[in-house]
């Protein structure tokens, strides 16, 4: 058997939200590995793509559907992740208290405040799961085995503490895909293969990566379609340009970021709302609904005392250069 992994980013450009990073892990068979790794196919492709084609902002439905299936393959009980926050928790790499650790005191709210938080539970999303258990079980016949999902959640603070240390929001992403793949590797006690999204315009990977630092590794390519490597003790490391739309796996994963994301940036809006009920559903990205909320928000975030440091994303001057 082979342990196959899939890693994608959600939320890497946006002005406000965090950064989510996750992984879908399965154990394969040889025939298996290869479906794993191609485009799905048939019906299937209808509920596992790209999530940017497949998923508007706001439309939660199907990458919920994904991630509450999924937990149930982790062996999670319903009562278990029967909020949106539990399915969260026990997803995260990290624990609630770490996620929470850099929050000022009195505006953790922001970001983690559940009320008014649900699953989908209309009849028809009851369908959308099931279909998704399908496609699961599906896969497993074809050898394909899905254990888990993990996601690594980078809030605006971490990302501003990282760019004070000379990191672009590229090396964030990268250094959390390395967290997800080192996880993988002591969890399954054997060598990996992983394939994640290119991240920015990187095509060599050996000088910027960070829990991988220092690890011996062979470059087997470098480009700007593939950049991959053999690392004794953690596997054979692809990044790859567009996977989010051919890799079964890495399609997965970002249906789930997405789910994660867009419920983490809706607490922000419904954070601010409650001073500001007229202020925009924001997506958080480079729009003009966002540069709206950001408006709508100064005074009061400055009246209340919010540090910018956890609101609005900062970058390096030459952020920009790599992409």
């Amino acid at each position: 058997m082979n342990v196959v992994v899939g890693i994608d980013e959600n939320g890497l450009g946006p002005r406000l939200g965090p950064l989510v990073v996750t992984m879908v892990v399965a154990s394969t068979s040889d025939e298996g590995r290869a479906r794993a790794e191609a485009r799905p196919k048939g019906a299937m492709r209808a509920r596992l793509g790209d999530s940017k084609k497949l998923v508007a902002f706001g439309d939660t439905a199907l990458g919920e559907a994904w991630a509450r299936a999924i937990a149930r393959r982790m062996g999670l009980r319903e009562a278990q992740v029967a909020t949106p926050d539990e399915l969260v928790n026990a997803l995260s790499l990290d624990s609630r208290d770490a996620l929470r650790a850099p929050c000022p005191e009195h505006h953790g709210a922001q970001c983690w405040d559940t009320r008014d938080e649900a699953l989908v539970s209309t009849p028809e999303q009851a369908k959308l799961v099931a279909k998704v258990e399908k496609d699961l079980a599906k896969l497993e016949e074809l050898g394909v085995h899905i254990e888990r999902a993990t996601c690594v959640v980078t809030c605006a603070r971490r990302l501003n503490d990282g760019v004070d240390r000379g990191l672009t929001r590229f090396h964030m992403d990268l250094h959390a895909m390395e967290r997800l793949m080192l996880d993988a590797r002591e969890r399954a006690g054997r060598d990996i293969v992983a394939t994640c999204g290119k991240v920015g315009g990187f095509n060599s990977y050996s000088a910027a990566f960070g829990p991988m630092s220092g690890r011996l590794h062979a470059v087997a390519m470098e480009g700007r379609a593939r950049s991959e490597y053999h690392m004794p003790g953690v596997g054979q490391l692809a990044f790859v340009r567009d996977a989010d739309a051919k890799h079964l796996l890495v399609c997965m994963a970002s249906l789930v970021g997405k789910w994660v994301r867009d419920l983490l940036m809706a607490r922000i809006v419904r954070y601010h709302r409650a001073e500001h009920p007229d202020a925009p559903d924001a997506s958080g990205y480079h729009d003009p609904v966002t540069t709206r909320f950001i408006s709508a928000t100064r005074l009061s975030r400055k009246k209340r005392g919010l540090p910018d440091e956890c609101f609005e994303r900062r970058a390096l001057g030459d952020e920009n250069s790599l992409t």
